[in-house]
């Protein structure tokens, strides 16, 4: 056997290996098998590379997708609320509803009824209310891993299902892949920005959301690529958007809308306070005495171009006050900062 033929068979013991090494549908078992037999029977006939990177690229995606793995941890509701308390100022209404939706979650959990037939929430909201990090913050709460899948921009239902292996570079769509990343069978999948896909694509992109947020058939999900069902039902989905003008009515029928009202001046003031101060800080390698702050400008932080911007904007803001003062502070020009009507402008975004 030449140097050649020991390299091929030794590459083929290692893809059976994989596929024994995890637990797989037993058809997909035997269809991945039988793939990898007919590429042992391939080695003396010259398409034996081209085939094996093929087949070990689907190997590697079939034998990595949390087939059997999920997390298992009761839901905890005086837990989740002062996780949203700690990520969250304010807003008690919109928690009081996610707090109702993981009630009715958990009495579905311990009745056996599962996740499949529980509300699917829809965060609807202004850019900078917090849709996104609310989605984070019950991923921090239930212990589950979350998979996020941006739907801003998205031009093709293949980007969430995935193209068929016959296409030269295929691979799977947003929806397996966010499975692998997660590692279990049970993730909070977040869909984010569902009115922000492509007007081309839209008829085609939420004719696949109707089938993943209905119970009926998610059970069944196929991606083009990994050609074979896989559950989603014990998955958490939880969708945002800007509005709802731009959502299919048969999508919105699937979704319970919880409306995210923007902040007022005064509670961005004390998120800023409470929150984002001492997280930038911290991420600056600053402490708490490094910057001080006369409380008759944080109307001009909050609003530093005039408008109303959102969280998000502030952050902004307040890191770039912290990434100045740090930089001022390295080149031993100060040891602290203290901020006055006098020199806020020198540490505030310019229009």
């Amino acid at each position: 056997m030449s140097t050649a033929d020991e390299l091929a068979k030794k590459d083929i013991d290692e893809l059976y290996a994989r596929l024994n090494a995890v637990i797989l549908p037993p058809e997909l078992k035997d269809k991945a098998t039988a793939m990898v037999d007919r590429l042992a029977r391939m080695v003396n006939q010259g398409f034996y590379s081209e085939e094996f990177e093929k087949i070990t690229h689907y190997i590697d995606w079939v034998t990595s997708i949390p087939w059997d793995k999920r997390v298992d941890r009761p839901i905890d509701l005086t837990a989740i609320k002062a996780t949203l308390d700690k990520h969250h100022y304010g807003m008690e209404g919109v928690k009081q509803r996610i707090l109702e939706y993981m009630a009715v979650l958990k009495l579905r959990t311990n009745k056996g009824l599962g996740t499949a037939k529980a509300p699917i929430i829809l965060l609807v909201g202004l850019v900078g209310t917090g849709k996104t990090s609310f989605a984070y913050a019950l991923s921090d709460a239930l212990g589950r891993p979350i998979a996020r899948i941006p739907f801003g921009g998205m031009g093709s239902a293949r980007d969430l299902r995935g193209q068929s292996r016959l296409h030269l570079e295929s691979e799977p769509g947003y929806v397996i892949k966010g499975l692998r990343s997660a590692g279990v069978k049970n993730p909070i999948i977040l869909l984010d920005e569902i009115d922000r896909v492509t007007e081309e694509a839209r008829a085609d992109i939420m004719g696949v959301l109707v089938e993943l947020l209905d119970p009926s058939q998610n059970n069944r999900f196929l991606d083009h690529y990994i050609d074979y069902p896989v559950d989603l039902s014990e998955c958490l989905f939880i969708a945002t958007s800007n509005n709802t003008g731009n959502i299919a009515t048969a999508v919105m029928d699937r979704l319970e809308p919880i409306r995210m009202p923007s902040y007022t001046d005064d509670e961005k003031t004390n998120i800023a306070k409470a929150y984002l101060l001492p997280k930038a800080l911290k991420e600056s390698g600053l402490d708490e005495l490094s910057i001080t702050i006369d409380e008759t400008l944080w109307p001009q932080i909050v609003r530093p171009l005039g408008y109303d911007a959102g969280i998000r904007t502030l952050n902004r803001t307040i890191e770039g006050i912290t990434r100045k003062v740090a930089g001022m502070i390295v080149a031993g020009e100060s040891g602290s900062v203290h901020l006055t009507p006098e020199n806020i402008k020198d540490f505030l975004p310019k229009m």
